[in-house]
């Protein structure tokens, strides 16, 4: 993520927690004392995007400097940031900060848990997050499945198409849709539609569909969805995605299946919990 733009939400985020200022640091805190703090791991997990937010903390006026690479696992304990500067911005940023570095790495370690799972069953499956994210932090959190080894899917509506059942609802059936969106879309794009039955991934593919994903089917029927693919010479020409209900539980019985992707939103909306704490180490 652009450091300027991360810059600006953080001083956002910011001014939601202390709209008036922190009255506690300004009573406590002497104008122009200078400290060196560290940010500590409370727990273990995968570390994301904190040379992002050291960046972004620098042009807002704090030295910052990562301790760990992002994507690193770490152990309760291990020093995850150093910053350096003014005593009072420091406490005004802290539990900002906090929030999103712990999100974050919430994330990236759910993430490699998931995909962990699946590459010791099937290495080929690709696990992949979905839209079901935070507004206001999608870059970071689509980062952050990158960093836990996972795919990022599509960033917004405006970058993939992806037929869901309402615009089929609208459109009259899934064949009709996904001809229209075929003939109207740009050469970049392709087209990837969702069905809850396996009959339809058929009807999806013999229209042309890029990708289809299987919404919502249980393991049996995502394996009757791809015999029925295979049977009719279809099973090459798309991409099978499978999604819905998916956790570390059961991908482990979708990923034998063998599909294409395997998508989750658990990543993005039930992280891991990775605690830190942020320490004054010197008064300077």
């Amino acid at each position: 993520m652009d450091p300027h733009i991360l810059a600006s939400k953080i001083l956002e985020w910011v001014r939601e927690d202390a709209p008036f200022g922190d009255i506690t640091t300004e009573l406590l805190v002497p104008e122009g004392r200078s400290v060196e703090a560290v940010i500590i791991a409370k727990s273990s997990g995968v570390v994301a995007c904190v040379s992002d937010v050291a960046r972004a903390l620098k042009i807002l006026g704090l030295e910052a400097a990562p301790l760990v690479g992002d994507g690193e696992e770490v152990r309760r304990g291990t020093a995850v940031m150093k910053l350096g500067g003014d005593a009072r911005s420091i406490l005004l940023f802290e539990r900002t900060i906090l929030n999103i570095l712990m999100l974050l790495a919430g994330i990236a370690t759910k993430t490699r848990k998931i995909v962990d799972i699946v590459r010791s069953v099937n290495p080929r499956v690709r696990v992949a997050a979905t839209r079901k994210v935070v507004p206001g932090l999608r870059a970071l959190v689509k980062k952050a499945v990158a960093l836990g080894g996972g795919d990022t899917h599509r960033f917004s509506l405006s970058d993939a198409i992806l037929i869901k059942d309402n615009h089929i609802a609208i459109v009259g059936d899934v064949e009709k849709a996904v001809r229209l969106a075929k003939s109207r879309a740009s050469f970049a794009h392709k087209v990837e539609v969702e069905v809850t039955e396996p009959s339809d991934a058929v009807r999806a593919a013999r229209a042309g569909a890029d990708i289809v994903m299987l919404d919502n089917m249980s393991p049996s029927k995502v394996a009757e969805a791809l015999e029925l693919l295979k049977r009719e010479g279809l099973r090459d020409r798309v991409v099978v995605e499978v999604s819905g209900g998916i956790d570390e539980d059961n991908v482990a019985a979708y990923a034998k299946l063998d599909p294409d992707v395997i998508s989750t939103s658990v990543i993005t909306m039930k992280p891991e919990r990775v605690d830190m704490s942020l320490e004054i180490e010197r008064l300077l």
